[in-house]
C-alpha cells in the first residue's frame, strides 16, 4: 500500500518537486519550507542556499513590501500575474513572473506558495529582438531581395487571377499613398504580412523601419515594455530602452494577432493612436513619435469585439482602412497559378528540374479545400519536392493528409433505392435465420406471412 511507504508530506513534497514550474513555499515566519529544482535554476540559486532559511537572508535586496511571498502573507490575499525583480545572493538581476498564493488550514494562514516562470530569458530575447530592430535604421545590407526597411515583400509578390482580390490590391496601393491606420484580417496563411508590408513598401515611409510583433507570443509586462521602452529605474536592473514605437519612428509598426493584445494594452495603444505620443515604463514625460500603425487579425473584427477580444473604440480608430483577404478556396483559379511559382522557386533552392504536376495531382488539388491557405499550399509542393523521384509530381508524392483525402466517399443511394436494399437484405437473414421457413422468419421480421410471401415475390 502506497500509504505504508509514504507519508502524506513526502507524497506531497514528490508531487512538488515534479511540477515543471518554479515552486517556493515559506511559512508564516518568512522561512522557506520548500523549494523545487525549477525554482533554483530561475534564481540563480543552489536548493540548499534558501532551504529552511530566512527568504530575506537568501534575497537580501527584497523586503516585506518588494517580497510577493512576503506580502501574502502580511496581506492574507493572493497575487496573480505579477513581474518581480531582484538580486540574488550572488549579486545577478533575477526577473520572474508569479502567481502567489496564502495557504489556509482550518481558517488560519499557514503560509505562501509561488509559482514562478522565469522571466529573464524572455526580457533577454526581447531586448535583443529591439536590438536588432533598432540596427534596421542604420544597415547597409545589400543582399538580394532583402530590403533595408526590413520588408521582403511587394504587390509584385501577391500572386492571383481572382478578380475581388485584385481589386483589394488595387485598394490596398491607394491605401500606401495615406498615411491612415491599416487593419488586414482573414484566416491564417492567406497572406495578411505580405499585404502589410506591401503597403508599406509603396508608400512614402518605404526609406524608413517596418517593424513588426505578434501580439500573442509575449506575456502581457513583456509586451508592455517592449512596445513603450523602459526608464531607467523604473524597476530593479531597467535601462534606458527605446520601445518598438520610438525604434519605428518615421516608419511603420506592424501589430500581428491583435485581439490577442490584453484589453489595458490595446487602451494604451488607442492613446498612442490618438494622441502620437508614448511614454517609457517608469518615465515622467511622453515622447512623439510619427509612426503608421497597421494592425493584423485571423478572425473576424466584429466577432472579437463582440467576444470582449478587441476594444470597440480601438476597431473604429483602426477600421479607417480595413481589407478582409479571400482564402484560398474561394480563389480556385490561384491554386496552380501559386503551385508552379512554388515549384520554380524550390527548383532553385534545392537544385532541382520539376517541371510540373500531373492531371490527377491537379484535379486532387483543385478539390482539397486548403484549411492553411497559400501557406499550406507552399508547404504541400514543399513536401512534394523533397520526396519526389521523377520530373513531374504525382500522386504518390502527396503528403499523407492529402491522399486520405482522395479516398473516395461511399455513394449516397436515393432513400426508395436504399430502403428496398435494406429490405432484401433483411428479409434474407432471416430466411437464412430460420433454415428458409417463411412463417417463422415473418415472425422474426414481425410481419404477417402474407407480407413477407408478397416480398419475397417482389424481390426475387
Amino acid at each position: 500500500m502506497i500509504s505504508e511507504c509514504f507519508n502524506t508530506n513526502q507524497v506531497l513534497e514528490a508531487i512538488l518537486a515534479s511540477i515543471d514550474e518554479g515552486i517556493h513555499v515559506i511559512n508564516p515566519k518568512g522561512q522557506t519550507i520548500f523549494y523545487n529544482e525549477v525554482a533554483a535554476n530561475h534564481d540563480g540559486m543552489k536548493v540548499e542556499e534558501v532551504l529552511g532559511k530566512p527568504l530575506l537572508e537568501a534575497f537580501p535586496s527584497l523586503n516585506h513590501k518588494s517580497s510577493t511571498l512576503l506580502r501574502v502573507i502580511q496581506s492574507e490575499k493572493p497575487i496573480y500575474h505579477h513581474r518581480q525583480s531582484y538580486v540574488n545572493a550572488h549579486g545577478r538581476i533575477i526577473e520572474t513572473f508569479n502567481t502567489t498564493l496564502p495557504i489556509y488550514v482550518d481558517g488560519f494562514i499557514m503560509g505562501a506558495i509561488e509559482i514562478a516562470k522565469d522571466y529573464s530569458s524572455l526580457k533577454q530575447l526581447s531586448e535583443r529582438l529591439a536590438d536588432l530592430e533598432s540596427s534596421l535604421k542604420t544597415t547597409t545590407s545589400k543582399e538580394k531581395k532583402v530590403a533595408t526597411n526590413g520588408t521582403l515583400y511587394t504587390f509584385a509578390d501577391i500572386l492571383t487571377q481572382d478578380p475581388p482580390f485584385e481589386k483589394l490590391i488595387a485598394q490596398g496601393k491607394k491605401a500606401a499613398r495615406s498615411s491612415s491606420s491599416v487593419l488586414v484580417y482573414g484566416e491564417s496563411g492567406v497572406g495578411k504580412e505580405l499585404f502589410i508590408q506591401s503597403i508599406h513598401h509603396n508608400s512614402n515611409r518605404r526609406k524608413k523601419p517596418f517593424i513588426a510583433q505578434n501580439c500573442a507570443a509575449l506575456p502581457e509586462n513583456l509586451l508592455d515594455s517592449l512596445l513603450f521602452g523602459t526608464s531607467k529605474g523604473s524597476y530593479t536592473g531597467a535601462v534606458e530602452r527605446q520601445g518598438l514605437f520610438e525604434l519605428a519612428n518615421g516608419g511603420t509598426l506592424f501589430l500581428d494577432e491583435l485581439q490577442s493584445m490584453p484589453i489595458d494594452l490595446q487602451a494604451k495603444l488607442l492613446r498612442v493612436l490618438e494622441d502620437g505620443a508614448v511614454r517609457r515604463i517608469g518615465a515622467a514625460k511622453s515622447i512623439q513619435v510619427d509612426v503608421r500603425i497597421m494592425t493584423a487579425m485571423n478572425v473576424n473584427p466584429k466577432t472579437a469585439v463582440t467576444e470582449k477580444k478587441l476594444r470597440e473604440d480601438l476597431f473604429y480608430r483602426l477600421h479607417v482602412l480595413s481589407y478582409e483577404l479571400p482564402p484560398l478556396r474561394e480563389r480556385p483559379e490561384d491554386i496552380l497559378l501559386l503551385t508552379e511559382h512554388f515549384i520554380i522557386n524550390f527548383n532553385e533552392k534545392m537544385n532541382r528540374s520539376v517541371k510540373g504536376i500531373d492531371e490527377e495531382t491537379k484535379g486532387i488539388l483543385h478539390a482539397y479545400h486548403w484549411p492553411g491557405n497559400v501557406r499550406e499550399l507552399k508547404h504541400t509542393i514543399e513536401f512534394m519536392m523533397i520526396h519526389a523521384e521523377s520530373e513531374v509530381l504525382t500522386a504518390g508524392d502527396l503528403p499523407p493528409f492529402l491522399k486520405k483525402s482522395t479516398v473516395p466517399k461511399e455513394k449516397v443511394l436515393p432513400l426508395r433505392e436504399a430502403m428496398k436494399e435494406m429490405e432484401t437484405k433483411l428479409i434474407s437473414e432471416a430466411l437464412l435465420q430460420t433454415e428458409g421457413n417463411v412463417f417463422q422468419a415473418s415472425k422474426l421480421l414481425d410481419i404477417p406471412r402474407q407480407t413477407l410471401q408478397y416480398k419475397i415475390k417482389k424481390h426475387t
